[in-house]
């Protein structure tokens, strides 16, 4: 099966904890998944640079792990291709947020599969970061000059995002 779409997800809500004083068994969640982001830093780091960009969110939203990724992938593709070395790159957030999902099945049938909301907790599925507005995403150092090459890769990485990003050099 698929994953779902981001719209799913990307809202910003109280996370589904669950707290049983009788049970503090269930409070735990097993089987989370590990992240799809393992590398958070890219390019030189031992090299000092000129100039710094940060793609910051405009919205508050959660960002799951495999957007990162796809973020990263992207950003750190033409990042090596227009600048060779003479970069880094750093993800500045990390998916904490285990997501859930009660499954439901659908169609004919269905009826010998689901249990309605009894026992709804639900599996975890993935994780996810939980950004605020005007949170600091991915940090970009370079030198002079190439403010347009970074700007364009901050900007095809943005478009991975389920959130509205600015580019602050």
């Amino acid at each position: 099966m698929a994953i779902r779409p981001a719209r799913c997800y990307r809202k910003l809500e109280r996370p589904n904890t669950r707290q049983s004083k009788r049970k503090p068994k269930k409070g735990y969640v097993k089987g989370v998944p590990y992240p799809k982001i393992t590398k958070f830093e890219t390019g030189n780091s031992k090299k000092s640079f000129d100039s710094k960009a940060y793609m910051v969110s405009r919205d508050s939203a959660q960002i799951r792990h495999n957007a990162l990724e796809s973020c990263r992938i992207t950003t750190n593709s033409i990042l090596s291709g227009s600048l060779g070395e003479e970069y880094f790159m750093k993800i500045l957030i990390y998916p904490h947020h285990v997501m859930r999902e009660n499954p439901l099945a659908t169609g004919a049938g269905a009826d010998r599969y689901q249990t309605g909301m009894r026992l709804s907790y639900g599996n975890p599925i993935g994780l996810a970061a939980r950004v605020k507005a005007g949170q600091r995403l991915v940090e970009v150092r370079f030198n002079k000059g190439k403010e347009a090459d970074v700007k364009k890769a901050l900007k095809t990485a943005s478009s991975k995002l389920p959130v509205k990003t600015i580019i602050e050099i």
